[in-house]
């Protein structure tokens, strides 16, 4: 998909009044959005974890440490080994169980936790790109199971996310490759791009963390969605757009939310025991 003309495209404001926003014209060859707090507000695994344990996958202690590192990331953003603890623990919770019945659960999943969680404002700089005429895929370390179907749900070109391993549509409870996360995201990024011919000199990206400057630096048009303070710094420094999506009220709300996770991971728990 590359194009003939080599001149870089006219920066405008976004959605949120921010320059550098993508433009009007179909100027951008594709464009690559992070998923958890970049799209959605929060951890999708850890809303996917829920799901599994309203379903009976889970014993309460198990179930308690989901509530845990829902916290922890709800009030100070991603950390690798949570999400490596708590993607171990759903690799081996859904060893058995076939590949439909997980696929199934992640469109439940979608309607009862994700699709509230949905952020209006990315979406709205996702949509200015497909209405420009780029393919906009998500780019993620959760399952790639729940981020399709929250691409498809959105409208989404495609996406990219961790591939558990699959013989005969049973999961075996072992990955296929290593975790979409920092390097291995501009990875899978620059594999796609070469296969579809993305130039990404002319591609875009969104994310919400430092650990994604791998992929933020592989394209010509990074941006930075809700910020941690690492990645604030960078966007700053180096003169990328900064797309603020959040308000003072809403981090208090988030708060007081985060630790209604851990305490209705408490009460589910409780349910379970109880059945």
């Amino acid at each position: 998909m590359h194009r003939d003309d080599a001149s870089r495209p006219t920066p405008v404001a976004g959605p949120d009044g921010t320059l550098g926003g993508p433009p009007r014209e179909p100027a951008w060859d594709a464009a690559f959005f992070d998923l958890d707090n970049t799209m959605v507000r929060g951890a999708s695994l850890f809303y996917f974890a829920r799901g599994l344990a309203a379903r009976g996958f889970f014993s309460r202690r198990e179930l308690q440490r989901f509530g845990r590192r829902a916290l922890h990331f709800a009030l100070r953003g991603e950390n690798l080994g949570h999400l490596v603890e708590v993607r171990e623990l759903a690799l081996a919770f859904v060893a058995g169980h076939t590949t439909a019945e997980i696929r199934q659960i992640g469109e439940e999943v979608y309607d009862e936790h994700v699709e509230a969680k949905v952020r209006a404002g990315t979406r709205a700089l996702a949509r200015r790109h497909l209405d420009a005429g780029a393919p906009v895929w998500l780019v993620t370390a959760a399952p790639v199971e729940l981020a399709d179907v929250i691409a498809r749900r959105l409208g989404l070109t495609g996406a990219l996310g961790t591939v558990a391993e699959s013989v005969d549509g049973t999961y075996t409870g072992r990955l296929t490759g290593e975790p979409l996360h920092g390097q291995a995201k501009a990875d899978a990024v620059r594999a796609l791009a070469g296969d579809r011919g993305f130039d990404l000199s002319r591609c875009a990206a969104y994310s919400d963390s430092a650990n994604d400057l791998p992929l933020l630096g592989l394209v010509g048009s990074p941006s930075a969605v809700n910020p941690d303070r690492a990645l604030r710094r960078h966007a700053l420094a180096h003169g990328w757009p900064v797309h603020e999506f959040r308000s003072w009220q809403h981090v208090a709300r988030w708060s007081v939310r985060a630790g209604g996770v851990a305490a209705g991971a408490v009460v589910v728990a409780g349910l379970l025991r109880r059945r």
